[in-house]
Formats: C-alpha cells, sequence, structure tokens
C-alpha cells in the first residue's frame, strides 16, 4: 500500500486535512480509532467512520508477526511477514531503536551479506515500511528508525522517502532519528535535502580503497570513498547532522593499519563519525571478525588522530541474527514443495 493511496482513499471518504491526520495518527502511534464510543473520533465523517474497522484490519495486515529472536544485548530481531506472505526482516535496538527493511532481497550484492545473495524480489511499499514501526510500537517504544535493514533504500526511493515523511510528521519521531543507511547512489544526494523531513544519513563506506569496494559492494554505484566522502560533507552541511560512516570490520580484509591511515586522510576536519560495527558472521559466505581487542584498538587510534569513532555491536550476535539470516533459515525449514507468492 503506497502511503499517498492510503492518503486518497481516506479523502474519497470525505477526509479533511485534520481527519487525515488524526487517522494516520492513530495508525502510526498506536492510538485507538474505536468509534463505539463517543469521544473526538465521532467527529470524523460518516462514510469514513463506517470505513475506519475494515481499513484498521488491512493496515494491520500489511505487517504481521511471524517469528521474535531475543538478543542478550536487549535486542530482537523479527522476522515479519507481509500481506503477500514475503517475509522481511526488522530488528528492535537497544535504547528504544528499530532497524527496518525496505526491499525483499537487495539487488546490491554485497559479499559479506546473505540479504544479497537471491537479488532483489521486490520493493516494499511505504506502507509497508512504516507497518514494521507499527509493529515494533506494539511490542516497546521507538524513537529512533534506521532504515538499515533488508535491502538499499537508495534503489526503492520514492516509497522510503514516503515513510520518513510521515514518521517525521504525524509519526513523531525526530528528523535526525530517522536514519538512511545507503551505499551511496546520487539520487540520494538530490533528492533528500528537498524533502520536508531531512534524515540523518549513513553511508556504507567499509573501505578508503575504490578497487576493493567495487569488490565487496559489486553492483554500488561506482562512487569511490573519496567522491562518497565530499558528496555525505555537504549533505551533512546543509542539515546540520554529523554523517555516520558504516565500517563492516572484517578480518584481514578492512582491518589493517593502511586503512586506518586511509580513514584519517577522508575524514580529518570532516562533520562525520565512524562507526565501526563487526561482522556478524553468516555461515558459508567466508568472513570473520577481528578480535574484540582489535577492533577496540582501531576505534582508539583514530580517537588519538582526531576522528570521532564508535565501535559497536551488530545487534544479535548471540543469535547468529546476521542480516537476512531469519529470513533465509525461515525459508529453508518450510517444507518442500512449499511455493512461494
Amino acid at each position: 500500500m503506497r502511503i499517498e493511496s492510503l492518503r486518497r482513499r481516506l479523502r474519497d471518504l470525505g477526509a479533511k486535512p485534520l481527519h487525515e491526520q488524526r487517522v494516520l495518527q492513530a495508525w502510526t502511534r498506536l492510538r485507538s480509532v474505536d468509534t463505539r464510543h463517543r469521544r473526538a473520533e465521532d467527529f470524523l465523517p460518516l462514510r469514513l467512520r463506517e470505513a475506519l474497522p475494515a481499513l484498521t484490519e488491512e493496515l494491520a495486515g500489511l505487517a504481521r508477526l511471524r517469528s521474535e529472536h531475543p538478543g542478550e544485548d536487549g535486542s530482537a530481531r523479527l522476522l515479519v511477514e507481509l500481506g503477500d506472505g514475503q517475509t522481511v526482516e526488522s530488528v528492535l535496538l537497544p535504547r528504544d531503536g528499530l532497524c527496518v527493511s525496505t526491499q525483499v532481497g537487495c539487488a546490491v550484492g554485497c559479499l559479506f551479506c546473505m540479504t544479497g545473495r537471491d537479488g532483489l524480489l521486490r520493493q516494499l511499499s511505504g506502507g509497508e515500511i512504516v507497518a514494521q514501526v507499527v509493529l515494533a510500537r506494539a511490542r516497546r517504544t521507538v524513537s529512533r528508525v534506521v532504515f538499515m535493514g533488508m535491502g538499499e533504500p537508495a534503489h526503492n526511493l520514492d516509497n522510503v522517502l514516503e515513510a520518513i515523511d510521515l514518521l517525521g510528521t504525524v509519526g513523531a519521531i525526530g528528523h535526525k532519528n530517522l536514519v538512511f543507511s545507503t551505499v551511496g547512489d546520487p539520487r540520494v544526494f538530490e533528492r533528500l535535502p528537498r524533502g520536508v523531513v531531512k534524515p540523518a544519513l549513513a553511508l556504507s563506506l567499509h573501505t578508503t580503497r575504490a578497487d576493493l569496494r567495487a569488490w565487496l559492494l559489486p553492483k554500488a554505484p561506482r562512487i569511490t570513498p573519496a567522491e562518497l566522502v565530499e558528496l555525505g560533507e555537504g549533505y551533512a552541511r546543509a542539515t546540520g547532522y554529523p554523517i555516520q560512516y558504516q565500517w563492516t570490520l572484517l578480518e584481514g580484509i578492512n582491518d589493517s593499519d593502511e586503512e586506518l591511515e586511509g580513514i584519517v586522510q577522508l575524514l580529518a576536519g570532516k562533520y562525520a563519525m565512524m562507526n565501526f560495527i563487526p561482522y556478524n558472521a553468516n555461515e558459508g559466505l567466508g568472513f570473520s571478525r577481528p578480535s574484540r581487542e582489535r577492533a577496540a584498538e582501531m576505534a582508539g587510534r583514530l580517537h588519538q588522530r582526531g576522528i570521532l569513532t564508535r565501535l559497536r555491536d551488530s545487534a544479535g550476535q548471540d543469535i547468529d541474527g546476521g542480516c537476512g539470516q531469519l529470513r533465509a533459515r525461515a525459508l529453508a525449514d518450510e517444507p518442500r514443495g512449499t511455493e512461494r507468492p
């Protein structure tokens, strides 16, 4: 369900802008629109009130919980079933965060990621993206949403920006707490500054070497690390939010002293933060994460050189919850002959 299509349906049912906002707030914030009682909702147009039960059920069917997998770190990975039976993953993060998916599968094909192994299956609608937030809010408070789950948001830009706009307005999430994560695409730097809601930006860097990045991210746009940082710097200065550079630490691949020097050269003086994320092992992909000691040493050395750096955990490491793994296991567990939609 496209969010603009939902808005048109509400208007066709007689909703004025205030009515439309009330219904969308009720959905995104889990507020009641129970019309059996005489409350403010009774001032909605009659046709809209009559249609609300069926519409509420339809919205609930956009994303349903298939299974939940708690982690020792306070996170919980959710396998979410969409209306057509396809599944994606969301992650409840510590400190009221949520990571959502934007596609079923992914076309970028990062070598260290399970999600892209089968390529892109389909786009998620803006409604399906927001529905993941609604599903999570039924379990705990969500005040920060990162678009960093299955899929590449830049490849589903219209639907992702619709979701960001809704969540940053009637969904009551602060704009800097909406984090658009991307491998980098020129369209991102053209479109994001034009929106009413301007999200924070996380750029998947992973290496300072253009040749290595092209190998690790084989279908990403051919933007060099230096070019990506310059584009990011422009957005950071325009919005006032530092760019979060994502660096999945892969043992023997991008954890060298040479890479540390390259990071210093790229990010010195930039409005930026480096996020080191030790790799969340995916069986059969051939990568492993460096020791915690090495990862901490790298972060410390960057701090000493004036680069703001955080050493982060990939949520759910204790349950082998790397993005795409829950979905892959669920598909593997289905009886032979089961057809996917």
